[in-house]
């Protein structure tokens, strides 16, 4: 069996770009990938239709070994954000062809069924003022919905430091959320590196009474010594790891004892290959994987088969039951999270187990969206309030390489 064309396709939100890569074979399989790339949809897909005729076309699709080297090594630049995204792509739609020709999910391939049920939490639904009493209204449809576990940053626009009325505000927000919710749900709280480490200390001691889950990148994820800091100097556990790209730059993170749950994005880190190696490296050091993933239905739809055989994975990020849910109708049977009990099942269909649909695609051209965390009313993920910030470029969304 062998690759005889690529094609990617993105798909436009108003607050982000969903970049789908589509390999098929010789034989007429189509696998598929996806990435949604942080601001940079343009040189992602430049990097894939670069990468794609040198190392992808033409190969075997059980080769990934060989794929990873020739992107990570025989590229000789450093792998970084951008070709770890491209290469992610391709490493998802190799296990889709693989899966596919021997008739079995992929969660087979990756070690077999270590769980039956996949625990999800809630993202992108707190879309409104940062008022206590409209947020916790929010919360309350969350846990409605059936998730036993939420996420959200009470923080507004801040940078570096939190001025003592916002840092009031913030605790509110989050007070609010917790009696609303209750003790049993779990409550998420992002920080998204925003902080200096005095200050993520001091909220973290304010949020301390309402039990956070976790604080997710207290301070620049680039500053192991800093994050140091706050991990002496609070109990509550830390998660980070998102803009991680590659292995060796989380070794800080798991030799220090800084970090609690390890944040790797799997369309961001290479794909399934070095996720299943950072799995059992992290385990060694007692740690959790909470991957990030701000995916639509492909994207989501590869966490499941990896968390399905996971021993150490916690959790599963998911936006679509509230931040653009029409993402959904773009492949034929998306993941789904279950109100019963908050969670996603396994899937039993071979490799990925979900289709492109290619006219929902099309009816949702690229936008340029974007989010800009320090500007004032992000949090509403293309409202009007922020849609006049965005640049709305029409460009063709297919592309094909042979």
């Amino acid at each position: 069996m062998k690759i005889v064309a690529a094609r990617t396709t993105v798909v436009g939100t108003p607050w982000r770009d969903l970049t789908f890569l589509e390999l098929s074979t010789d034989g007429g399989l189509t696998g598929v990938g996806e990435v949604r790339m942080v601001n940079k949809t343009e040189t992602l897909v430049a990097c894939i239709g670069e990468l794609a005729p040198r190392y992808v076309v033409g190969s075997d699709p059980f080769d990934v070994e060989r794929l990873a080297w020739n992107v990570q090594r025989a590229e000789y630049g450093r792998p970084g954000e951008v070709t770890q995204s491209a290469l992610s792509a391709f490493d998802v739609a190799c296990w889709d062809l693989m899966g596919q020709a021997l008739g079995v999910p992929i969660w087979k391939l990756l070690g077999g069924r270590f769980r039956s049920r996949v625990p999800a939490y809630a993202n992108g639904w707190y879309q409104a003022e940062r008022d206590p009493a409209a947020i916790a209204a929010l919360a309350r449809h969350v846990v409605a919905r059936g998730y036993r576990a939420l996420k959200l940053d009470p923080f507004g626009a801040a940078s570096a430091e939190l001025p003592a009325a916002d840092r009031r505000r913030a605790e509110a927000i989050v007070a609010a959320v917790r009696e609303a919710v209750g003790r049993d749900v779990q409550i998420l709280i992002e920080m998204r590196g925003r902080f200096m480490p005095a200050t993520a200390v001091r909220v973290a001691a304010s949020l301390e009474p309402y039990e956070p889950e976790w604080l997710e990148e207290p301070v620049a994820p680039e500053n192991a010594a800093a994050l140091g800091r706050v991990r002496a100097g609070t109990r509550l556990p830390i998660a980070t790891g998102e803009r991680a790209h590659t292995i060796a730059e989380c070794r800080e993170l798991v030799e220090t004892g800084f970090v609690d749950v390890l944040q790797v994005d799997l369309t961001h880190f290479g794909g399934f290959l070095p996720m299943k190696h950072l799995a059992r490296w992290a385990d060694t050091y007692s740690l959790l994987l909470a991957p990030h993933n701000v995916c639509g239905p492909v994207g989501t739809m590869a966490n499941v088969h990896l968390a399905a055989a996971t021993p150490n994975y916690k959790l599963l990020e998911h936006f679509n039951d509230f931040a653009d849910p029409w993402v959904q109708e773009l492949v034929d049977e998306p993941p789904t999270v279950a109100s019963e009990d908050g969670c996603f099942a396994i899937p039993e269909r071979p490799g990925l187990g979900v289709k492109l649909n290619h006219a929902a695609c099309a009816a949702h051209p690229r936008t340029g969206g974007r989010i800009q965390l320090f500007e004032a009313g992000w949090e509403r993920r293309g409202s009007p309030a922020t849609d006049q910030n965005q640049t709305q470029r029409p460009r063709s969304t297919q592309r094909e390489i042979t």
